[in-house]
């Protein structure tokens, strides 16, 4: 059992070691910063930041098992590290877990925003889940589009095998047996244009966009005048410009704005059911 004494030299020796192995990483001499890392994390294995910068070596060599394997232990000692989740996210994206990679970008997304909304990471992370949720849109697209395409075949075929048996029994009446299968066949159309609207790209409504960038929103807030905004936006205008709102020219604090739920639930809600959305942003 170690004293205090050495548990001292252990973590002081160990910090060290992080800060060699971040000066490796900044040269570019990844080999080095993970030796680096490895020592430090072999002094003390608690502590989830040698982890996660070992991690991001293994990122930078796309070393992706690595990646899982450092990023799950960063999250066994601390749940609430934005760069594990994400990093992991990431990882199980390259073996195209999509899914449990969506899942863990957006807990990153979520943890960021609640860390630092205005941080470079936040961004970053919601561009890498946009394109997760579009190339999970996307494949699921393209397999909607292969069935319905063969049910329209089939019942196209259906019906035109029903309009052979209908001429048969109606010698007398073919131009209006010819009217009605031609009517039936249009209607058939008309349902599966329909249906594949959802998967057709068209122009995002206005009330889910913000009035600044006129994007689809990510993180929406509303002002006490009853104006939404995006969150980064809105702190950027009021930190840069000054502290009013933008639209109504009104007095406005950081403190007073408040997360608009609702326009939330909706933009997830329109991205659930239009995927191709995500690749706006």
């Amino acid at each position: 059992m170690r004293s205090s004494g050495d548990v001292l030299s252990a973590a002081k020796q160990a910090e060290q070691l992080r800060q060699d192995g971040n000066l490796y990483f900044k040269k570019d001499r990844l080999g080095a910063a993970i030796d680096a890392y490895t020592e430090a994390i072999t002094l003390c294995p608690n502590v989830p930041v040698y982890w996660t910068n070992r991690a991001l070596c293994h990122l930078k060599r796309k070393n992706w098992l690595r990646v899982e394997e450092d990023c799950r232990r960063t999250i066994q000692l601390d749940n609430s590290s934005v760069k594990a989740h994400y990093m992991l996210g990431l990882a199980l994206l390259q073996k195209e877990k999509y899914g449990e990679g969506v899942k863990e970008l957006e807990k990153a997304l979520n943890l960021g925003r609640g860390a630092d909304p205005k941080g470079y990471m936040v961004e970053e992370i919601w561009r890498e889940l946009a394109k997760a949720k579009y190339l999970e849109w996307e494949e699921a697209s393209t397999k909607r589009s292969w069935e319905l395409q063969n049910l329209k075949e089939t019942c196209e075929l259906a019906l035109k095998q029903k309009h052979v048996f209908d001429y048969s029994d109606t010698e007398g009446f073919v131009d209006l047996t010819g009217k009605s299968n031609q009517e039936e066949l249009e209607a058939l159309r008309q349902v599966f244009i329909k249906v594949a609207e959802a998967d057709t790209p068209k122009e995002i409504p206005d009330y889910l966009c913000c009035k600044i960038t006129l994007d689809i929103y990510r993180d929406p807030v509303i002002t006490p005048s009853g104006v939404t905004y995006e969150r980064k936006v809105l702190l950027d205008h009021l930190n840069k410009v000054g502290h009013f709102d933008p639209v109504t020219r009104e007095p406005l604090d950081p403190a007073q704005l408040i997360p608009n739920l609702a326009v939330k639930e909706a933009v997830q809600a329109f991205l659930d059911r239009h995927g191709w959305a995500y690749l706006v942003e």
